[in-house]
């Protein structure tokens, strides 16, 4: 049986974090698949590739000869792959961006009129990716740009333009005691249930939590949710509240659900996110149309 170049990503992944939970988030994965993944790849290989201990994990002398190996074969892959949706995209003429919520702000709309005067004949698609990728569907190559908010896993591989930065508002439901005020200072929302992000999304999570902002008090977790759509009724059911930025407010106040601004958070960033190999024209002609820069 051939090794799969899964399992070789998989392993690349445990090499450079040298810890099986660090790597798991990297990959969007549960730990214990993750240390399944790696046995079977040990046994198929009939070597240890990894020492373990209560504190540690390292290499062995067989996975340290394994790692760069590794390493060359997905990177040739990963440079085939592109070369193939490079030449499939040229093809059908079809640039797809991943977005995890909506974004407002008239942002899409003034962007698709842009680059249709740059790329005349090519369509935008839109595709909604669930928040168990933060990425927004750049870590699965699902897309070729992302609208999403920072930070996410894996940023130091992606090229990141900050597109807004905003005050964090927080919805509730419109019966809520802090409903009807002007604003809300966070710390009035410490011990409120907050409703999270899935654990796959890693800072992000922590990020919508405020988990740097509470002074080391643990937040309450009244549901996870996955979507907008997943938040809206977990709201309206009184599962928990919610943080989201100024320029969401105005998606998410509905009837049963009113926002309001907190005070005391540092501002939110949403941004255009894309692959830093990815050097195709077409990706800059999107960058410009979106940012309203070059000729």
């Amino acid at each position: 049986m051939d090794v799969h170049l899964r399992d070789l990503r998989y392993f690349v992944a445990t090499a450079e974090e040298l810890n099986f939970t660090r790597a798991a988030e990297r990959l969007f994965v549960s730990q214990p698949a993750l240390s399944k993944q790696i046995r079977q790849l040990e046994d198929h290989l009939r070597v240890r590739l990894f020492e373990r201990d209560k504190r540690a994990v390292s290499l062995t002398a067989p996975g340290a000869a394994l790692l760069p190996a590794a390493r060359a074969l997905l990177q040739d892959w990963d440079e085939a792959q592109r070369t193939v949706a490079d030449a499939a995209a040229a093809e059908a003429a079809v640039l797809t961006v991943g977005l995890s919520t909506s974004v407002g702000r008239g942002l899409l709309q003034r962007a698709r009129e842009r680059f249709a005067e740059r790329r005349p004949g090519w369509t935008v698609k839109l595709r909604q990716i669930n928040w168990d990728d933060a990425t927004a569907g750049l870590a699965t190559g699902e897309v070729d740009v992302a609208l999403l908010w920072l930070p996410v896993p894996g940023q130091d591989d992606l090229n990141v333009y900050v597109l807004a930065t905003e005050p964090r508002w927080v919805a509730m439901r419109d019966d809520h005691p802090l409903a009807t005020r002007d604003k809300v200072a966070f710390g009035e929302l410490l011990n409120e249930p907050f409703l999270a992000l899935p654990a796959t999304a890693g800072p992000l999570r922590d990020y919508w939590l405020a988990v740097d902002e509470r002074d080391g008090r643990p937040p309450r977790i009244g549901a996870t949710v996955a979507n907008a759509e997943e938040t809206f009724a977990a709201i309206e059911e009184g599962s928990g509240i919610v943080l989201l930025a100024e320029g969401n407010a105005a998606i998410y106040r509905r009837p049963g659900v009113t926002t309001v601004p907190v005070t005391d958070l540092s501002p939110c960033e949403l941004a255009l996110a894309w692959p830093q190999k990815d050097h195709r024209p077409v990706i800059r002609d999107f960058i410009n149309a979106l940012t309203h820069t070059g000729p």
